[in-house]
C-alpha cells in the first residue's frame, strides 16, 4: 500500500489531498486567516492521524472478532516545545461503546489494537524521513 499526502498553498488557498494506491481524496483544511499556510498545524494533524488510525483499526479488528461497535472516541494529547523539537508526552484515551460486549472483550480489543495500530507503531519504532530535492 502506497500512501501520499500533498499540500498546495497560496495566498488564501489551501488544498490538501491524500491518496492510497492512487485513489485520491480531498481533505478540507482552511487556510490561515492571515492568508498563507494551513489553519491546522502539523502537530494537530499528527495527533489526528493517531486518533484516526486507532479508531479505524478498532472497527477492523472488531469485525475480525465478530464484535458490534456502536461508537469509538479517541483523544490524543501531547506537547511540543521549541521550534524543531519533537513532540513529547503523547498519550491517548479510548472509549468504545459496544453494548453487546463485556468489559473484558472491549479491554482485550483495545489492548490488541494498541499493539497493531500502524501509525502508533511507526512513531514508536521511528522511521527515517528523507528530503528529496
Amino acid at each position: 500500500m502506497t500512501i501520499t499526502a500533498t499540500v498546495k498553498n497560496a495566498y488564501e488557498q489551501h488544498e490538501a489531498t491524500v491518496s492510497t494506491n492512487s485513489v485520491s481524496r480531498q481533505v478540507s483544511l482552511p487556510a490561515k486567516p492571515e492568508g498563507y499556510g494551513s489553519a491546522v498545524n502539523g502537530g494537530e494533524l499528527l495527533f489526528l492521524a493517531l486518533a484516526t488510525c486507532f479508531c479505524n483499526d478498532v472497527y477492523r479488528e472488531a469485525a475480525r472478532r465478530n464484535m458490534a461497535i456502536d461508537l469509538v472516541e479517541v483523544m490524543v494529547t501531547g506537547e511540543f516545545g521549541q521550534e524543531g523539537e519533537p513532540a513529547t508526552n503523547i498519550t491517548y484515551e479510548v472509549s468504545i461503546l459496544a453494548p453487546e460486549q463485556s468489559q473484558e472483550e472491549i479491554a482485550s480489543l483495545t489492548h490488541h489494537v494498541d499493539k497493531v495500530a500502524e501509525v502508533h507503531n511507526t512513531l514508536r519504532k521511528g522511521v527515517r524521513v528523507t528530503l528529496k530535492v
